[in-house]
């Protein structure tokens, strides 16, 4: 078998009483055959025009040669970095299946203006402009990040004296505006297929183009994933999406409560950052009218990991489930291997399981809109920024309830925000800074989930906003928000827009603050006046 699951347990449980009634309305081979009404009326328009993705494997075929000619037309003419310009499943699919394959390709899913610089620049090694092509992904072409780093290479190259014409590659639907500007601009195009939504896309287009063109053997991820396609569409007790789906939506605590968080751990797998791309695939297919799983990306080592709280189910990403079952090191949990491709397509077919068994549409995202318009309108007005309650280390302090602030320390604020969690609440930690300057922020949540004792996910924005953002305002409304954003002199213009990189971002930020805060969620904001300096302080304030 190309991907192997085993639990025991609570999760062994669920499958037992679960997947036999998912045989017996055969709904592994109704998604296979394209069944939009497995989801109930109200998501039925909607599932009939996203459910392309289970043909993925065969319609993508035709283009790995296109892909691998172009990216030889590139070396031909010294051209060799690649730059995406996507967010999120956009970004995120590209981005595991390069890292997995050890070939470089530079992510540009941030408005953080130093991140935007970073790839335009380059450095020494990979070389600057003279080298590189920017793929812009988009299925309408109208998302503020990828229109704005497209202006700004366009505006870049020309600069330079580099035709756009020459370097830029578009993969967006067919007929989108985008489609249109592009082919009139002479853009080298790819079209995706227009039934499939952006967080099952890994296996179209926007998955295969930015990965084939960065050096990933894409035909081998098509057999990969097609070796698969037999064991997910069969109605039958070995089909391991089926125990996946009812594992991650079903199992139960010992008070026979539903485990509504997924902590996902790569233990010992070649697959490199697997866990991200699953976090955006669960929560905005499962994060909505109050209900779904929480995605929450975990270490080996991470505080969850050292007690068993009752909400929490671990997903063990492993090598070799076999092995790790033989050795019954991690009772209670669901044990998974197998191959990248085997992985996307088990994990999309288990996720619109788990959305029949949740009773939700997987394939909307009702509540995504809402950070967008917040942001829109915050462009529009230029307000300035609220005073914040106090400052204290260079770190301002903004909160959306008056108590939150009543310490007047970073410490009281935190352990404020901590109190505002019920027995099944979970902390949102979201960074909108450059995380190439401080990536050493990402530690930060090992120290909120030890200090808060509960469930803790980490976001960089704004690119969580198309994926967990949906979660966050259409889920469980039992999340607490701590957002750190920062203040750099570094900005840049955004051609043909009123507006900055660094306004852009700040708007981001306080957009979906004011969305959640409307949400009756808590939220703190912590400004930092001198990242770098100011990181250190907040470590200690969690700790």
């Amino acid at each position: 078998m190309s991907f192997e699951i085993h639990v025991s347990g609570a999760p062994k449980a669920a499958v037992e009483a679960t997947v036999p009634a998912l045989i017996a309305d055969l709904v592994a081979s109704r998604i296979t055959a394209g069944d939009p009404t497995l989801w109930g009326p109200a998501a039925e328009e909607e599932a009939s025009k996203r459910l392309g993705w289970v043909d993925a494997v065969s319609i993508s075929r035709p283009l790995v040669a296109p892909i691998e000619r172009l990216r030889a037309e590139f070396t031909a003419r010294g051209v060799d970095r690649f730059v995406l310009a996507g967010m999120g499943g956009s970004s995120l699919a590209p981005e595991v299946i390069t890292r997995t394959a050890g070939v470089p390709l530079v992510i540009l899913d941030s408005t953080a203006p130093g991140q935007v610089l970073a790839a335009l620049d380059g450095d020494s090694e990979s070389g600057g402009l003279e080298r590189t092509a920017l793929i812009v992904s988009s299925k309408s072409g109208s998302t503020v990040e990828t229109d704005s780093a497209r202006r700004t290479f366009e505006a870049a190259f020309r600069d330079l004296g580099i035709d756009p014409a020459e370097r830029i590659v578009v993969v967006t639907d067919p007929g989108s505006p985008l489609d249109a500007s592009a082919r009139e601009a002479g853009y080298h195009v790819f079209n995706a297929d227009p039934n499939v939504g952006g967080r099952y896309s890994a296996l179209t287009a926007f998955g295969l183009v930015p990965s084939g063109l960065a050096g990933a053997d894409i035909g081998e991820l098509l057999d990969e994933a097609d070796a698969t396609l037999l064991e997910v569409a069969v109605d039958s007790p070995e089909n391991p999406a089926l125990a996946l789906g009812a594992a991650i939506a079903a199992t139960q605590n010992a008070a026979g409560a539903r485990k509504d968080k997924l902590g996902l751990v790569s233990d010992g797998t070649h697959i490199e950052g697997l866990p991200d791309w699953i976090e955006q695939l669960i929560a905005e297919s499962t994060g909505k009218d109050g209900t779904g799983i929480l995605p929450v990306v975990l270490l080996p080592v991470s505080p969850e990991l050292e007690v068993e709280l009752h909400d929490l189910l671990v997903a063990r990403l492993v090598d070799d489930a076999a092995h790790f079952r033989i050795l019954e090191r991690h009772p209670g949990e669901v044990l998974v291997s197998g191959s990248l491709g085997a992985q996307l397509v088990v994990w999309e077919y288990a996720t619109a399981i788990a959305g029949r068994l949740l009773g939700i549409n997987p394939f909307d995202q009702p509540d995504v809109e809402s950070a967008k318009v917040a942001t829109r309108g915050l462009l529009e007005q230029r307000p300035e920024p609220s005073a914040p309650a106090f400052v204290v280390d260079g770190v301002e302090v903004r909160v959306s309830e008056p108590e939150l602030a009543a310490s007047g320390t970073i410490a009281g604020v935190l352990d404020s925000l901590w109190s505002r969690l019920g027995p099944d609440g979970y902390v949102s930690v979201q960074a909108y800074v450059n995380r190439l300057e401080i990536p050493q922020l990402a530690g930060l949540r090992e120290l909120v989930a030890a200090d808060s004792g509960r469930p803790t996910t980490f976001g960089w924005g704004p690119r969580f906003l198309h994926s967990t953002g949906q979660y966050h305002k259409g889920g469980p409304a039992t999340g607490v928000f701590l957002q750190i954003t920062e203040r750099t002199d570094v900005d840049l213009e955004i051609p043909g827009l009123p507006f900055t990189f660094g306004q852009l971002i700040e708007a981001q930020a306080a957009g979906d603050a004011s969305v959640l805060a409307a949400h009756g969620r808590p939220v703190v904001t912590l400004t930092l006046t001198d990242p770098a300096v100011d990181v250190l302080s907040l470590f200690e304030a969690a700790q």
